[in-house]
Parts: C-alpha cells; sequence; structure tokens
C-alpha cells in the first residue's frame, strides 16, 4: 500500500464529533493517482514508487515527459508526478490505482503544498517588525533603516529586508484525518493545511 497521495485541496469547513464538539476541517480530493514507475534497489539504488495524478492532453506535455508515460504503458496521459519510498516494491505494477482508500480515520499525516503568494511585501508584513513612531517629527514609519554594519561596505546574507512573500514550499504537520470518504475520493483532515483553494497537495502518512 502507498505511504501517501497526491490531492487538491477543496477547502474547509467544520464537523461535530460524538461529544458535540466543532472541528474545523479541511477537505482534500485524494487520488486518484496510477503507478508510472517503479523503482528498485538494484537499478536505482533505493525502492520508491512514482505515482501520477490528474488526466491531461497530450499537447500539454513535454516530449521527455510524454516518453516517460508511454514506456510506463499507461493509455492516458498524467499532469503532475512524485515520488513515495517504499520498503518493498513487489506489490506494485505500473498502471496500478490508489485512491482514499490508503487512509484510515485517526491516521497521523503530514500535508505538504505551496504557501499562498503574498507578492512584494515590506518589513512589517514579511518579518513582524513594529514600525516607528506616527508622530514627533519622526519620518520612518514603516521604513526599515539601516542595513547594518558600514565596515565591509556590503550588506550581509539574511539580513530581515523587504521582497516576496509567500509562495513557498510548507510540510504541515501534526494533523489528523478524521473522516475518509472513498466513494467521493474525498478525506476530512483536521486543522488547516498549506495553499489556496484547489491547490496541489502531497499526504503522507507518519510512520510511527
Amino acid at each position: 500500500m502507498l505511504p501517501g497521495l497526491l490531492g487538491r485541496k477543496i477547502g474547509m469547513t467544520h464537523i461535530y464529533n460524538e461529544a458535540g464538539k466543532m472541528i474545523p476541517v479541511t477537505v482534500i480530493e485524494a487520488g486518484p493517482v496510477f503507478v508510472t514507475q517503479i523503482k528498485n534497489m538494484d537499478v536505482d539504488g533505493y525502492c520508491a514508487v512514482q505515482v501520477g495524478f490528474e488526466k491531461d492532453r497530450e499537447k500539454n506535455l513535454t516530449f521527455p515527459k510524454f516518453g516517460h508515460l508511454k514506456k510506463a504503458g499507461l493509455d492516458f496521459n498524467v499532469k503532475h508526478l512524485r515520488e513515495f519510498r517504499v520498503e518493498d516494491v513487489s506489490g506494485f505494477e505500473n498502471g496500478q490505482s490508489f485512491n482514499a482508500e490508503v487512509f484510515n480515520e485517526g491516521d497521523d499525516v503530514v500535508v505538504v503544498g505551496t504557501s499562498k503568494g503574498k507578492g512584494f511585501q515590506g518589513v512589517m508584513k514579511r518579518h513582524g517588525f513594529s514600525g516607528q513612531n506616527q508622530t514627533h517629527g519622526l519620518m520612518t514609519h514603516r521604513r526599515p533603516l539601516s542595513s547594518g554594519a558600514t565596515g565591509p561596505q556590503r550588506v550581509f546574507k539574511g539580513v530581515k529586508k523587504p521582497g516576496r512573500t509567500g509562495g513557498d514550499r510548507v510540510s504541515q504537520k501534526g494533523l489528523k484525518i478524521v473522516k475518509v470518504d472513498v466513494e467521493r475520493n474525498l478525506i476530512l483532515v483536521d486543522g488547516s493545511v498549506p495553499g489556496v483553494m484547489g491547490g496541489l497537495v502531497t499526504i503522507n502518512k507518519v510512520v510511527k
């Protein structure tokens, strides 16, 4: 069985448990994914299963990706490819499909996605600077002021400055699956996951 799936973030809602407590959950469309390549220790040096998610038209593929999928023997093309490490690849074969059945209620998972992009931001929003006084003749307000020492005549790496914010790869840990809807390939995860609605996410089981 695969240790994870690819999916799409549908949005957030809430449910009530048996004790009547409201639980905020994120709805994720998990799969189906299709095995496109099996990597073993003899050839690749590690064991992993590569899967594809979401069918795509041939004209949208690069030539190397088209050839790779053709070699896998799929009757259709897929848009996204990801690898999942496994200990044994004997139970997998090209074209095999997996859906939300790989998860169970109560499973601990880590969801990886791309955080929301916020564009170019100043230091107050990007780094949480408090800002200067708004009165008594100060004219700096939201500006970062000094960039550091003047001796080396350069700005050291890592200085907190304005710049692009968001759009980073984020791994959200400490999440738990509270409900699995196999018929619609939906899973409900306790809490929020990174990314916008409709964003691509990777759901990985936590090995205990």
